[in-house]
């Protein structure tokens, strides 16, 4: 598989549909309502600082607070009817592409949303490259099966040929026009938003991407809960079930390149202490000054090297490098190929994690933070460890969804991510 060329069985689907939008008038501003991706979202004060924004923030949708799985479910199910019976959301008249716009400073990202049909990872259309948490895909399932919705987009990303082609003058072409919504919000993003109703125009995108495959960039969760769910359709729905398909933004990384990020570790029962003594002659171990920054820079120099880890907690950091290679040897999967055993997640899963540290790979032992200062202070706050991470490059990442193998969950942040609440999808209205 190529995901730099054309696709298998007939590359990627995509279909215009009714976005369901703030309505400007009732609602403080754009800016308020909006969030990051339900996973980015920081608890408990990200969550709560979203929450008292707007009392309609979309965070109220993607992450519901009660007593029980069921109970918020059917809150955001309530809060969502509630919300289009009060005008507070409404749909757009005629189904749609939506041009999306970010920028910050001298960083532009464009990309099209749309309905994507769903396809299978043996079928070569859309990639993986990450495992999922079962846990998550269920409580995801749930949440969007009661609400017949599709509250936020996946980040996928395609390799479109050097030169104009027909889906980018389309993307510049709206992004030349007013645009429908258009806000900053508080990370310094300025979002905008364009409808392409007209079908020449609609067609001129979906014969582009017709030749394409995609590889997930943002949203192995959220894909994996889109086939699952349309899994649990019964048969006579067909293939025109909107079920069928799921909300997704579509980006040309030949156009408009992702930044590719870390996903950190919170450890939440280990201390700092406690990890740097049971890692015994198995690494080196080195404490670096701070700030932040500066240990940041150490962690790249070694990394550089090989196998490095950034621990904190304890008020320090410490450098964690040159594994012993007998250890490697000892706990990594041999299966694999080579560029996954050498992963930095791999050997955080299998060395450290599942044999020095003997951590159980779930969520109620282990937050994954994708900001790097949240991580620290949350170590420091619950006596934890924060285990911080060097990126993956993306030609790994992509050689590796080529091969059909996964990387370790959690392994990589591309962005920047949509941001939440801009445009949600019905699955009553298709």
């Amino acid at each position: 598989m190529n995901t730099d060329g054309p696709a298998a069985d007939g590359g990627l689907h995509l279909i215009p549909f009714r976005g369901l939008r703030y309505v400007p008038d009732r609602v403080g501003s754009l800016a308020a309502v909006t969030s990051p991706p339900y996973d980015v979202v920081v608890r408990p004060d990200g969550l709560h600082h979203l929450e008292s924004a707007d009392p309609h923030n979309i965070v109220r949708l993607i992450l519901p607070q009660a007593d029980s799985a069921e109970a918020r479910h059917r809150q955001a199910a309530e809060t969502l009817s509630r919300w289009l019976s009060e005008g507070v959301l409404a749909a757009d008249p005629e189904p749609a592409l939506y041009v999306y716009e970010q920028r910050r400073g001298e960083l532009l990202q464009r990309g099209v949303i749309g309905a994507l049909a769903l396809s299978t990872p043996s079928e070569g259309v859309v990639l993986p490259h990450e495992d999922v948490m079962p846990d998550i895909v269920a409580d995801r399932a749930a949440l969007m099966r009661s609400t017949a919705a599709n509250l936020e987009p996946l980040l996928l990303t395609y390799r479109g040929e050097p030169g104009p082609v027909e889906a980018e003058t389309v993307v510049e072409r709206a992004a030349q026009t007013p645009p429908l919504i258009r806000t900053t919000t508080e990370d310094g993003f300025a979002h905008r938003l364009w409808a392409v109703t007209d079908p020449g125009e609609i067609a001129r995108v979906q014969e582009e991407l017709t030749q394409r495959q995609a590889l997930i960039a943002d949203g192995h969760h959220r894909w994996a809960t889109y086939l699952r769910l349309h899994r649990d359709r019964p048969p006579a729905a067909g293939a025109d079930d909107p079920w069928a398909y799921g909300l997704v933004l579509l980006i040309d990384t030949a156009r408009y390149p992702l930044q590719v990020r870390a996903i950190h570790r919170v450890l939440q029962g280990l201390p700092t202490a406690g990890a740097l003594a049971a890692l015994g002659d198995s690494f080196r171990v080195r404490r670096l000054d701070g700030p932040l920054a500066a240990a940041l820079d150490g962690l790249a120099e070694a990394a550089a090297e090989g196998n490095a880890f950034l621990l904190a907690g304890d008020g320090g950091f410490h450098l964690v490098d040159r594994p012993d290679t007998d250890l490697l040897d000892r706990t990594v999967p041999q299966g694999p190929p080579e560029a996954w055993r050498s992963l930095d997640a791999t050997v955080l899963h299998s060395t450290l994690l599942e044999h020095l540290w003997q951590v159980p790979d779930d969520p109620g032992h282990i937050a994954y933070i994708h900001d790097t200062a949240a991580a620290v202070e949350q170590a420091e706050r619950r006596g934890g460890t924060a285990v911080l991470m060097h990126p993956v490059r993306e030609e790994v990442v992509r050689d590796l969804a080529r091969a059909g193998v996964t990387m370790p969950r959690k392994s990589t942040s591309f962005g920047p991510k949509p941001a939440t609440g801009l445009v949600l999808r019905s699955l009553l209205l298709d």
